[in-house]
């Protein structure tokens, strides 16, 4: 089952890379009381993700921010060495969180995996981009193609945040 608009997510442990090495985050550390956007993406590293998506959630950063959301969040299933490697040379790092779900159990429990075997990549993200209001998604937006970054994209969020 794939999550909706209306659904609690599902209870994870996330790692992100900081200053002092990893610390571990859980869903109640990230969205518990806050409003948060979240966007996925198959792969750091990864042409679409790292020319296209990160770059207008790092450019509009202020601007959602300045809409009534408390922090961004881009989640991967990579593990915390590569995120914290990504949010280094993006320049994103302490500006949104990176978040390593490295097993992909919180991306499996969204119902939000892909198979990119075919691809090399395994096990990974689909595309998306959420709203999520005190642990509840408010907005879900899901790519058809991995190779693409429209409807899950930071200018489809603040369209959405305006309305």
């Amino acid at each position: 089952m794939t999550i909706a608009i209306g659904d609690r997510l599902p209870e994870a442990t996330f790692k992100e890379k900081t200053a002092d090495g990893a610390v571990e985050l859980s869903t109640d550390d990230l969205f518990k009381g806050k409003r948060v956007v979240l966007f996925a993406v198959p792969g750091a590293f990864t042409p679409t993700c790292t020319l296209n998506h990160l770059p207008g959630y790092l450019e509009n950063r202020d601007a959602i921010l300045s809409r009534g959301v408390d922090d961004i969040a881009v989640i991967s299933v990579n593990d915390w060495h590569v995120m914290g490697a990504w949010a280094q040379q993006s320049g994103g790092m302490g500006k949104i969180h990176f978040l390593a779900d490295w097993n992909a159990a919180f991306t499996k429990a969204l119902g939000l995996d892909a198979d990119l075997s075919a691809g090399g990549l395994g096990v990974r993200s689909k595309r998306y981009s959420m709203l999520v209001d005190d642990g509840v998604v408010k907005s879900l937006n899901v790519e058809e193609n991995p190779g693409q970054a429209t409807v899950s994209a930071a200018a489809a969020m603040l369209e959405q945040l305006n309305g």
